[in-house]
């Protein structure tokens, strides 16, 4: 089932560019929650410290945590594909402070050190049974630690278990991959549930800008001590 997994996602990486060279600002890293460019909070959300331990659940090409690098955390990402992590490694060569492991978050999460943040956009938190991430997660933060996730809002009447469809060309079916969508109430009873304090989930409005009008549901929570 991983490799099944793992070659579907590398089917993604390919049909998607790499993050261009700079953003409005100028900067040439940035952090991004939301699937629109230069909308949103930023890193600020995970509410780290100058070296501060961080991970990033299903990196992909490694944008977001190469400017947490920037920033001076220690930042490591774990992606299935090994089409992505090649990008990642191929945009962000010189990036200090930056690790990246190519595996199942879950599998990592079994045995790695204590983190200050982990989130995940758009990532393997949003296809993973939140029943298995949540817990997983709680183990491997430090208490206080933030854990954040960003994704499509489910579709009213679509909640749990969803199935995803990855197109592989005109002659291949598509690949499939199962994600978990719920409503912001029940990721905050999610959150309450296996240990996070605090815990909010609420939907980003679209840029007011965008002919697109789906927001990006952001979820985030604090480890209790």
């Amino acid at each position: 089932m991983t490799g099944t997994r793992s070659a579907a996602w590398d089917t993604y990486a390919q049909s998607k560019p790499q993050r261009r060279r700079s953003n409005a600002t100028g900067e040439t890293t940035w952090f991004n929650w939301t699937q629109y460019p230069d909308h949103g909070p930023g890193a600020e959300q995970l509410s780290l410290s100058l070296g501060g331990r961080v991970l990033d659940l299903g990196c992909g090409s490694g944008g977001n945590l190469a400017h947490l690098a920037t920033l001076g955390m220690r930042a490591v990402g774990v992606d299935l594909s090994p089409a992505q992590l090649a990008k990642a490694r191929e945009r962000w060569p010189d990036i200090q402070g930056m690790e990246l492991h190519q595996c199942e978050a879950l599998d990592y999460l079994a045995s790695a050190q204590p983190f200050d943040a982990i989130y995940s956009v758009f990532g393997a938190a949003y296809f993973t049974d939140p029943t298995l991430m949540l817990p997983a997660v709680s183990k491997r933060l430090k208490p206080g630690g933030v854990f954040a996730m960003s994704q499509h809002p489910a579709v009213p009447g679509c909640y749990g278990c969803q199935a995803s469809y990855i197109p592989r060309g005109p002659e291949d079916d598509p690949a499939v991959v199962k994600r978990w969508d719920h409503e912001p109430e029940t990721w905050e009873a999610l959150l309450a549930e296996h240990g996070f304090t605090g815990g909010t989930a609420a939907v980003l409005p679209a840029p007011a800008e965008s002919r697109r009008r789906i927001g990006t549901l952001l979820v985030r929570g604090i480890r209790g001590e």
